[in-house]
C-alpha cells in the first residue's frame, strides 16, 4: 500500500524516537577550567588566585569584577561569593620546565607539582593550602604528609597538631586549610558549606564608641559653661590691645573733634539752626517741618 507511487513507509518514518539529550564534550570541560579563568574565559596568566570553592581565576579580572559589578554578565552566578580581595588566594605555582612554546597550538600544561612533578592539566587532582597559596598535586601532598588531607572539612580534633608546607614551611591545618583546585559537584558543595561556617565564625565588626569617662567629663564641663554664661555661650576672654595702637586712636578722634569744632564756627546761625546735637532736647514741631529728615552733627 503505497502512498506516492509505490513507496512503503516503515517504522522510522511513522514513529519519532525521542532525540537524546546532548552531553557536553567532557574534554573540552577539562580544558576550560584548568587552561582559562572561570571570571573573564581569558587564558590564565600570573598572577592567578583561587577562591574557597577553587576555581581558578586571573587576578586583574578579579580586581576588576570588584571595582564594576556588571563587567561580567554572569558574575554574579560565578564568583558571588566573593566580596572582598581577602575571599580569594594568590596561588604560588610552579612553571613547567622548560615551559611550553608561546605558539603550541596544543594545550600544554604551564604548571607542575613541585613534588611529582606531574602535569597541572586536570588528569591528576590538585590541591592548594590556604594560609600560604602553595600548589601541590593531591597524591604528592598525601605521601609527604602520610595520610590523605581533609579537603573543605572544618570539624578538626583539639589534639589536632598543624602541618607544615614541604615548599615554603608555613604552618597549615590538614583539616580546614587544605582546598581541592576544581573539585566535582559533591566536593565543591562540601567546600561552600564550609566557607559559610568559616564566615560565621568571623568576629563581628563593630564601630568605634567612645568612652563613657570621657562623654561624662565633656558633659560636665559644658553645663559648667553653660551656668558661667547667662545666655548659655561659654564667654570669650577679651583679647589684649596693643598699647601704641590705642594712643593712635585717641589721638585721631581729638584731632577729628576739633577739626569739626572749627568747622560749626565758621557757620553762620541759619546753617546751625539745620543741625543740632543727639543730647538736645526734642524741639516742638510745626506743620511746616512735620515728618521732615532731622540731621544729626
Amino acid at each position: 500500500m503505497g502512498n506516492d507511487g509505490g513507496s512503503i513507509p516503515d517504522r522510522r518514518d511513522l514513529v519519532k524516537s525521542k532525540k537524546k539529550a546532548e552531553q557536553a564534550d567532557k574534554a573540552n570541560q577539562t580544558r576550560a577550567v584548568w587552561f582559562f579563568c572561570a571570571l573573564s574565559k581569558r587564558p590564565l596568566q600570573e598572577p592567578i588566585v583561587s577562591c574557597a570553592l577553587g576555581k581558578l581565576y586571573n587576578k586583574d579580572a578579579i580586581i576588576e569584577h570588584l571595582l564594576d559589578k556588571t563587567a561580567y554578565g554572569d558574575a554574579e552566578k560565578i564568583c558571588g561569593h566573593i566580596r572582598s580581595l581577602k575571599d580569594i588566594k594568590v596561588l604560588k605555582l610552579t612553571p613547567r620546565s622548560p615551559p611550553p612554546p608561546p605558539d603550541s597550538s596544543a594545550d600544554v600544561a604551564q604548571f607542575v607539582c613541585p613534588l611529582t612533578f606531574k602535569e597541572m592539566n586536570g588528569g591528576q587532582p590538585f590541591v592548594y593550602i590556604l594560609t600560604c597559596g602553595c600548589v601541590f598535586s593531591q597524591s604528592g601532598l598525601r605521601t609527604v604528609l602520610g595520610s590523605s588531607p581533609s579537603n573543605g572539612n572544618t570539624a578538626a580534633a583539639d589534639d589536632e597538631q598543624l602541618e607544615v608546607c614541604p615548599q615554603c614551611g608555613t604552618k597549615f591545618s590538614r583539616s580546614s586549610d587544605v582546598l581541592m583546585i576544581n573539585p566535582p559537584l559533591e566536593e565543591e558543595e562540601r567546600m561552600y558549606a564550609a566557607m559559610e561556617l568559616r564566615r560565621s565564625l568571623e568576629p563581628v565588626k563593630k564601630s568605634k564608641k567612645r568612652k563613657a569617662g570621657a562623654d561624662g567629663v565633656t558633659e560636665e564641663v559644658t553645663t559648667k559653661k553653660k551656668k558661667a554664661s547667662p545666655e548659655g555661650h561659654s564667654p570669650s576672654p577679651a583679647p589684649g590691645l596693643n598699647p601704641k595702637i590705642s594712643a593712635a586712636s585717641r589721638s585721631l578722634a581729638q584731632s577729628l573733634a576739633v577739626e569739626e569744632a572749627k568747622r560749626k564756627a565758621g557757620m553762620s546761625d541759619a546753617v546751625k539752626s539745620l543741625y543740632r546735637s543727639k543730647n538736645d532736647a526734642p524741639r516742638k514741631e510745626t506743620f511746616m517741618t512735620m515728618g521732615t529728615f532731622t540731621r544729626y552733627a
